[in-house]
């Protein structure tokens, strides 16, 4: 455990511990023959006092409780040397794999809450292939010692067993003894194992790579920033750690480039919290200062060099049309449930790239960013609009009015998750779906009759019906006379102009 003041570390400090096992006989066993000798037995009350807060056919969180009486189980009096002795024993058990500690911060109360999550000791066969255990135990007992408990826990096999050979394994395996339904999915049992994802769509919980750490930011950030106090505490909070790095993920940040914009005023508040939409706005316009420097640079470097037929028809294949119920460019990299976690989990701009094979036009990247940073809507709901946009059959209707009253539309709906979104598009096809019917039925009765023709188009293209002159009967003579008046009128019509 990691305490740089013993102030951090009191027994009024909080805490609680968890586990997700249960001991047995031999883990027991294990324990107190192997783990107690390196560690001590003040570390091996430790974790029995932690493990058997919870019962030993359960397994989950402890509530949460003062460190006092953890001092009081160990039989430490509070102080300074009671707080060095339990460190010590959490120390030992951390260090050889028994248990891990976190610390919790609360920017608005100031408090520390400990977590001791408690870990399964070693199975006999793991511990001994491990070597740096081997050897601290080799230290503790010996060389004579370390073998008889080898011998012990590692049992050899029979001799009578050197006589048998041709080893043949006779094991069922599951698909010849039992069959499953091959019927669709149980909605509700779907639910239950996806109902926590859709309350994490507010706020992303990001689980890739970790790309920004605590320790590379405060290598990087000036010493001298008002903000620093806030930023050195952020190892406190692994929530806005997951924040910017999701947010360097989303608009392809580095470490420099998240504690320049931490270094600004205005990007926290007065409790140490971060300042989301401030925070998002100011990345958002890196991130578009960035692709026009990639584009100036991409302009530069290939004036005088042209795309070869192959690559034209390559990009060629690449920009062809996705349906939104087949997905065919994607089919041979994800599978559906890969690809609908992609929907949840992917920000907007990269959910972009991936249908382009270049860069983003910037008429898009401009409709997009007004609808996360003005509309508000969530990311899960974006990267469905532009599934629907991008995989529509009819190209001509991707225009600015066109995408931004859907996003409207959406908006109005108050579409917030991905069920919601992956509805509404549904029903948009079966809407678009009914339309193209009733224009295919009238279509017969369209061409019927002169009449009906007209209607019918009138109809269709929604103009009012006017009334046009028709040519009927024979062509009549003109006489001299009347032709005599008529030029007549026209030189004096000629004249008074």
């Amino acid at each position: 455990m990691r305490v740089s003041n013993l102030m951090e570390f009191t027994e009024n400090h909080r805490y609680y511990a968890n586990r997700d096992f249960a001991l047995s006989a031999l883990d027991r066993k294990v324990l107190f023959s192997l783990y107690q000798p390196m560690v001590g037995a003040m570390s091996m009350g430790l974790y029995q006092l932690l493990y058997h807060q919870i019962a030993d056919d359960q397994t989950g969180y402890t509530p949460i409780a003062s460190q006092r009486g953890l001092f009081l189980g160990l039989g430490v009096e509070p102080g300074a040397t009671g707080r060095k002795n339990v460190i010590e024993a959490a120390s030992k058990l951390e260090a050889v794999g028994l248990m891990q500690v976190f610390r919790h911060h609360n920017p608005l109360t100031e408090e520390t809450l400990y977590e001791y999550a408690l870990i399964r000791p070693l199975q006999p066969a793991e511990f001994f292939s491990n070597l740096h255990l081997t050897l601290l135990l080799r230290d503790k007992l010996g060389k004579p010692g370390l073998l008889e408990l080898r011998e012990q826990f590692v049992p050899v096999p029979p001799q009578e067993l050197t006589r048998f050979m041709n080893r043949e394994e006779a094991t069922v395996p599951f698909y010849e003894l039992f069959q499953i339904g091959a019927g669709s999915v149980d909605p509700e049992l779907e639910s239950g194992w996806t109902e926590s994802a859709s309350a994490a769509e507010r706020a992303p919980s990001f689980r890739g790579q970790e790309k920004i750490r605590h320790s590379d930011m405060m290598m990087r950030f000036p010493k001298g920033s008002a903000n620093r106090v806030h930023v050195e505490r952020l190892n406190r909070s692994p929530e806005l750690l997951e924040q910017l790095n999701y947010l360097a993920y989303k608009y392809d940040l580095e470490v420099p480039e998240i504690c320049r914009l931490l270094d600004e005023d205005g990007t926290f508040h007065a409790d140490g919290t971060l300042v989301w939409d401030e925070l998002q706005n100011r990345a958002n316009l890196m991130y578009r200062q960035s692709r026009k420097r990639d584009e100036e640079r991409e302009r530069f470097l290939s004036r005088g060099e042209g795309r070869t037929t192959e690559e034209a028809s390559i990009a060629a294949a690449a920009t062809s049309t996705i349906q939104l119920d087949v997905p065919e460019r994607f089919l041979a990299e994800v599978t559906p449930s890969q690809y609908n976690e992609m929907l949840r989990r992917e920000p907007y701009t990269r959910m972009l790239e991936r249908y382009f094979p270049g860069a983003v036009p910037d008429a898009f990247i401009r409709m997009f960013e007004k609808i996360d940073m003005n509309y508000k809507l969530p990311e899960p709901v974006i990267n469905v609009l532009i599934h629907y946009v991008l995989g529509m059959s009819s190209n001509q209707r991707l225009t600015k009015s066109f995408i931004d009253s859907i996003a409207s539309n959406m908006l109005a709906k108050g579409i917030d998750t991905l069920d919601k979104a992956v509805m509404y598009v549904r029903e948009q096809e079966k809407l678009n779906a009914a339309l193209e019917r009733k224009r295919n039925g009238d279509a017969p009765s369209a061409r019927g009759s002169g009449g009906g023709t007209r209607q019918g188009r009138g109809a269709a293209s929604r103009k009012p019906s006017m009334p046009v002159v028709k040519d009927e009967g024979p062509v009549r003579e003109v006489s001299p006379e009347e032709r005599e008046k008529m030029r007549e009128l026209a030189r004096r019509m000629k004249e008074e102009r």
